[in-house]
């Protein structure tokens, strides 16, 4: 019975230590998979840092939205952030009228720059569609673009395809691939930053019904001091749209 008794404290004992050595075992995996973690973590900020992640926001407030020529809006607040790392960045921009007849808009767009070449994608979204969720090609409200360009300083220009989304020909249903490709240049007057820009669509689409010039205009920008070390960045524009007969002359501030 001792003997028995004694088998008995020795299984115990060794069903303990197996259990203990099962949680050190559990405890060192916590721990390696924690070191990892931190290793991983402080990897990633070290190589931002030493690359210069750059995050920024802002806003505007506009007299009225003009995009590309086209009437989109009367006085808006236009919000924006980024984030910017190697070349790469995502940007959030939106609009917001003070009209309730005005549309809400909200932009993703994720570009890449380097020496004056820039590619982007951009999602459109427009509130006319009370889900931001519907990617059904038939009711949503997204459009997306691609847009390439160059920036030659002196000078720059760039092409944006519609290529998904809420884009098509209401008449025959099929895929418009509307297009607008712009240029524009840069210039000082009187102590100001001007930039003339003119653009065209090649094509039937969103901007017009055939190949024609959809926008022509011109920006001046100024900083007003506030005081001696807070200035606003104030900025006008005149805009036309030959297609449709239009004209524009926009202000606006930049928070």
């Amino acid at each position: 019975m001792n003997m028995y008794r004694i088998k008995l404290c020795i299984e115990a004992l060794s069903e303990q230590k197996s259990g203990i050595g099962l949680e050190m075992q559990t405890v060192r995996k916590i721990k390696q998979m924690l070191a990892a973690f931190l290793t991983v973590f402080c990897t990633v900020g070290n190589y931002a840092n030493a690359q210069k992640l750059a995050v920024s926001a802002g806003g505007d407030l506009v007299s009225s939205y003009i995009w590309r020529g086209q009437y989109a809006g009367g006085v808006s607040i236009q919000p924006s952030a980024s984030i910017s790392l190697s070349g790469f960045s995502l940007t959030a921009w939106g609009s917001t009228g003070f009209s309730s007849n005005d549309v809400r808009e909200y932009d993703f767009t994720l570009a890449f720059d380097k020496a004056g070449f820039r590619l982007a994608v951009t999602d459109y979204w427009f509130d006319t569609s009370d889900n931001y969720f519907d990617y059904d090609v038939q009711t949503t409200a997204h459009i997306f673009e691609a847009t390439a360009g160059y920036d030659f300083g002196v000078a720059a220009i760039s092409c944006n395809i519609f290529f998904a989304g809420n884009d098509f020909h209401a008449a025959d249903g099929k895929r418009a691939w509307s297009a607008y490709i712009e240029a524009s240049v840069p210039f000082k007057l009187g102590g100001l930053d001007w930039k003339a820009e003119a653009a065209l669509t090649p094509a039937r689409g969103f901007y017009a019904n055939c190949f024609n010039a959809v926008n022509a205009g011109i920006a001046v920008k100024k900083e007003i001091s506030v005081t001696d070390s807070f200035s606003v960045p104030v900025f006008t524009k005149i805009s036309f749209n030959p297609y449709q007969g239009k004209c524009f002359f926009t202000f606006g501030l930049t928070l």
